[in-house]
């Protein structure tokens, strides 16, 4: 059995990262680890250190791991966790939350290496609606 690449969705909310899991876990099958590390300890907005690297740890199945933040501060204490890890093998991405999600994980699905993933999950920037 191939391990996937693991995602990890750091968002504000904890309803948003709920809701991103929900649709790129029926769009990858089943095939993808994919944590959520939203909002706060008791379930406010806002974005945890303890939530991230806990994520991390959940979805690491030794095929590398790709952290998708949504805004702002998630951007800042997720790179406090990668700093504290010096995993070279565990990577923020630059992309859009939801898109690059799709992407991230739809990839990963197909047993894609880490940085194939990354490469997807940040190739979604270029994605048009219509």
């Amino acid at each position: 059995m191939r391990t996937s690449v693991g995602i990890v969705l750091v968002s504000h909310s904890p309803l948003l990262g709920a809701g991103v899991r929900e649709l790129v876990e029926q769009l990858g099958g089943g095939a993808v680890a994919v944590a959520v590390a939203a909002g706060t300890e008791d379930g406010g907005i806002g974005t945890s250190y303890e939530l991230i690297a806990e994520g991390v740890r959940q979805v690491d199945g030794g095929a590398g791991v790709v952290l998708l933040p949504d805004l702002g501060s998630s951007v800042l204490t997720t790179r406090a966790v990668l700093a504290d890890l010096e995993r070279p093998e565990v990577v923020l991405v630059d992309a859009p939350f939801v898109e690059g999600a799709v992407a991230a994980v739809v990839t990963a699905s197909t047993g894609a290496s880490l940085t194939e993933v990354v490469r997807s999950a940040q190739e979604a920037w270029q994605a048009h609606k219509f």
